[in-house]
């Protein structure tokens, strides 16, 4: 028989990017629990509001499974007598396993105990194990309240408990479980019975609580949608904005507000960011994408005085977009160029200058990058000239008015104010997306320029940080550098761009003027930072632990680690793998003991020497030609067995020692280009 199981934790109003994992972390605890105390169940889901969140488990066993364990203890000759007696021994063993010494089981010359454990009721473990899984739902930050030594991320107000329709009775922080829930603040603010968890979603509707999130969020989309679609347009639903509202109601009604049409004068972006970043409404657009009038946004509550509701909600945005339009105004009696000259009095980072000094250094990398982006020199003029203006415009915006006040605007309004102001609309979009990837999943700059400009910012700000001993250790990163770091990597990638990270160290740290010294530890400290954001981008794309290690021991070239993992993988899916990888082992055992020289053809002795450096070459040409290396490579571990079988390496005569071993040195350095096969492990 089993039993359907409700556990309901009632707090005060939990912060809204916390709910999903307190939800994902209570479904996981809770599996985890009644794995380890052997609860079968069914099925087991959580749901939640800001109010509440519940886990729901149906056909929960009534008690726990049965188990039979077998464990073997001394032989038998230690275990009983002559006269077949327990000695100490065997009545110690016996009694440490809760069983008579008659119990034990003589088998192959040894005495087991045999033990069958009763599983006790669910009913009676649930009073321990819910205490239990509340205390262990792990959170980002928790607060104490009252004269309680215990920890939550809000206060807990109510806790439903139901197995089946009988209570699951504990005490927790002073509320004692029970059948009975809250309803909606203002809806239905009485308390209401739960007569069973089959009964509890309906129940708590009743009360104008849709406590299924996926069910609100359905509820919230589609109201959203048919109200903008009222107000003639289409609803711009971001995915973040709709996570957030989702869990800041319990019972959604959308609603559309208006403001005045002067406002779409200003930059779209300017509109849409104090609409949707701090007051949480969604912007409407026409069909042509450009930007209504109008707002939607979602209240916690019912249709009743809708248009109240409405008109609060246009007062208080007309307030944010005629702050919008003052700041806007007052920024725009100076050019962009004119605004840069305040950042002489903006500190980029302690010891590092200023942030016009650090517009001076972009300038200088994104000549550099752009030396290695464009394809001739005609292009490469033109180019320089556009991003090294690009890199003096690059953070002008952020002494204005409109990114004091909104923050989340910095390029944005550098782009519209650079356009204004009759700049390139290719240097425009670069100032855009230099910021970019903004944010885990964001876009990636798509422009030459804008990469180029992205890249020197982030190499500008890792090295820069580095060189003042501001490494992230842990979980602290003041500066977001492991964000803008794993940035770096995806745009090298995606552009399949062959710039070299030493080259962008070595750039930035003579624009920083560093000494030798701390220019060759920045080289050593950023590509082990970087290695370890490629450590993560190859885990995501499922390499084998192996291939990452193989291929990680050279990140110089970036956006070829990938590739190299994939070639890696490849070859070790192909037929006489295992046989290739030791052969190339084998070379790197010998040839790292070398010193790379010249190999003369002319001292080759067998036959196999000179078929050995065949193959090799015909590798390298393969590589160079940008072919498929894997045949030629196949090739190549054949003519190494065969040399190997044949030829004596350390031959009495010097030079031909010495030729042999810088022939397999050679080989060996082709192999380490692609990854070090030592680090391979073969089944």
């Amino acid at each position: 028989m089993s039993k359907d199981l409700l556990l309901e934790i009632g707090t005060e109003e939990v912060p809204a990017h916390v709910m999903p994992h307190l939800l994902a972390d209570l479904k996981r605890l809770a599996g985890d629990m009644f794995a380890e105390r052997r609860l079968a169940y069914e099925s087991l889901r959580t749901i939640g509001t800001p109010r509440r969140a519940a886990l729901l488990v149906t056909g929960l066993a009534e008690r726990q499974e049965d188990v039979s364990t077998e464990t073997r203890g001394p032989s038998v000759a230690i275990a009983f007598d002559a006269e077949g007696n327990p000695t100490k021994a065997g009545a110690g063993f016996a009694r440490g396993q809760g069983i008579e010494p008659s119990a034990l089981i003589q088998r192959d010359g040894y005495v087991y105990a045999s033990v069958h454990e009763k599983g006790a009721e669910t009913a009676q473990l649930l009073a321990e194990l819910l205490p239990e899984l509340i205390r262990a739902i792990p959170l980002p930050n928790s607060m104490r309240w009252g004269d309680l030594d215990f920890r939550f991320i809000r206060p807990i107000r109510w806790i439903v408990a139901l197995y089946g329709t009988e209570v699951v009775p504990f005490t927790i922080t002073n509320v004692t479980s029970g059948n009975t829930s809250r309803g909606h603040r203002t809806l239905a603010p009485q308390d209401f019975v739960i007569a069973s968890p089959a009964d509890y979603e309906a129940a708590c509707e009743k009360a104008y609580i849709i406590v299924d999130q996926e069910r609100r969020r359905t509820m919230i989309t589609e109201q959203i949608n048919e109200v903008a679609k009222s107000c003639g347009g289409t609803a711009e639903i971001t995915p973040d904005l709709l996570e957030e509202v989702l869990y800041l109601v319990e019972y959604p009604t959308a609603l559309s507000g208006a403001f005045e049409k002067k406002y779409l004068a200003l930059p779209a972006e300017t509109v849409i960011t104090p609409m949707r970043d701090h007051q949480r409404y969604f912007p409407v657009k026409a069909a042509d994408g450009s930007l209504l009038p109008v707002f939607i946004t979602v209240r916690n509550g019912g249709r009743e005085y809708l248009d109240v509701v409405a008109h609060g909600n246009e007062r208080v945005l007309r307030a944010r977009l005629a702050d919008a339009q003052f700041f806007f105004d007052e920024d725009r009696k100076k050019s962009l160029a004119e605004h840069r000259e305040k950042l002489k009095t903006v500190v980029f980072q302690q010891g590092l200058g200023s942030m016009y000094e650090k517009t001076e250094r972009l300038m200088g990398l994104v000549t550099a990058i752009v030396e290695e982006l464009a394809p001739d020199a005609a292009a490469y003029e033109a180019m320089e000239a556009d991003a090294r203006r690009a890199a003096e415009l690059s953070k002008a915006d952020l002494v204005t008015g409109m990114v004091t006040e909104f923050t989340e605007l910095q390029g944005i309004m550098g782009r519209e104010y650079a356009l204004l102001d009759g700049e390139k609309p290719e240097v425009a979009c670069a100032i855009d997306e230099q910021y970019m990837p903004r944010f885990a999943g964001d876009e990636l700059p798509k422009s030459d320029l804008g990469f180029a400009l992205s890249v020197a910012d982030k190499i500008d700000n890792i090295v820069g940080t580095f060189s003042q001993g501001r490494i992230p250790t842990g979980s602290q990163d003041p500066f977001a550098l492991r964000r803008q770091a794993l940035g770096l990597v995806l745009m090298l990638i995606e552009h399949e761009s062959g710039l070299l990270l030493s080259d962008l160290v070595e750039e930035a740290s003579d624009l920083y003027d560093l000494d030798v010294s701390l220019c060759q530890k920045m080289q050593v400290y950023v590509a082990d930072f970087i290695r370890l954001r490629l450590k993560n981008v190859l885990t995501e794309r499922g390499v084998r632990y192996d291939v990452q290690e193989a291929v990680l021991a050279d990140v110089d070239f970036v956006a070829d680690v990938p590739v190299r993992a994939a070639y890696v993988e490849r070859l070790l899916a192909s037929d006489g793998a295992d046989a290739l990888v030791q052969s190339f082992v084998r070379v790197g055992n010998i040839a790292r003991m070398t010193e790379t020289g010249i190999v003369d053809p002319a001292l080759f002795v067998a036959q196999e020497e000179g078929a050995l450096h065949s193959a090799y070459e015909r590798a390298v040409v393969a590589r160079s030609e940008g072919t498929d290396t894997l045949p030629a490579e196949q090739e190549l571990a054949r003519a190494i067995d065969a040399f190997f079988d044949a030829v004596m390496v350390m031959d009495k005569d010097e030079r031909i020692k010495k030729n042999r071993l810088t022939l397999l040195k050679v080989i060996d350095n082709y192999l380490l280009c692609t990854a070090d096969y030592s680090k391979i492990v073969l089944n």
